[in-house]
């Protein structure tokens, strides 16, 4: 197993910038979403954003995947493809997950979006799965054990009558897009490794409003709730400090 990295003074600033230019990216691409736009439309948004800060988006042909942005609507959980010929509904509810490399460096952010008035039902999924993030990183200190944030993300989620995709769990980040060490949004044996200053790590729960299984489509890529749910997913780049733990890719 790789090691886990810890990030210099000036590794930290290049992931502070990335972090930043990519929640410009989230926050442009918001304001963009509407009825009636494909989710290829979105993924042509967010390139050219990311582009325009002279970046690479991290996830354009990252083990081949086709798009800039993973866009993913209603029971997709993850992963979604761009595609010309899917228009987003009234009523929809999308996820959209974008990187950015900046001078060597990713940054990895998650948002779920209504599309035009969406039901109480699907909103109240959005919010518990943004505040299941916070949650988490309120244990995300020096000192305490990685699995701490995972226990904390979990208990939100099911307190709330939702459930945790147990397949897919965030990451480290830095230099690569995916480092160690992996990152539950659950509960497993073990706490995991202690937290130390530098650490860089991209939580995201993903949370599906029935079970919490999943399936990938034929294209390999598109993860899918099996039971038709809807399932949003939240995510920000982190850095573990010696006080609060500081989001990279949220605006200040």
């Amino acid at each position: 197993m790789a090691a886990i990295t810890i990030k210099s003074a000036k590794e930290i600033e290049l992931m502070q910038e990335a972090g930043r230019i990519l929640a410009i990216v989230h926050d442009e691409l918001e304001k963009f979403i509407k009825p009636g736009i494909s989710t290829m439309d979105i993924d042509r948004k967010g390139y050219e954003i990311i582009k325009s800060f002279g970046c690479i988006p991290s996830f354009l042909n990252y083990n081949g995947f086709p798009g800039s942005i993973c866009v993913s609507v209603n029971d997709e959980v993850v992963h979604g493809i761009p595609n010309k010929k899917h228009f987003l509904r009234e009523g929809d509810i999308v996820s959209l997950d974008a990187g950015v490399i900046y001078k060597g460096y990713h940054s990895d952010a998650a948002r779920t979006h209504a599309v035009g008035e969406i039901s109480s039902d699907a909103q109240r999924l959005i919010d518990v799965t943004k505040q299941s993030f916070f949650e988490g990183i309120k244990f995300a200190k020096a000192g305490n054990h990685l699995h701490d944030i995972s226990k904390a993300i979990q208990k939100y989620v099911e307190s709330n009558g939702y459930s945790v995709v147990r397949d897919l769990v965030g990451h480290g980040i830095g230099k690569d897009l995916h480092e160690e060490p992996q990152i539950p949004n659950f509960k497993t044996i073990g706490r995991g490794p202690k937290l130390v200053p530098g650490m860089t790590l991209a939580i995201e729960p993903m949370v599906n409003m029935g079970a919490y299984d999943v399936w990938w489509l034929e294209d390999d890529w598109t993860v899918v709730t099996q039971d038709g749910s809807m399932s949003a997913h939240y995510e920000n780049t982190i850095l573990i400090t010696e006080g609060e733990p500081e989001i990279l890719s949220l605006k200040k």
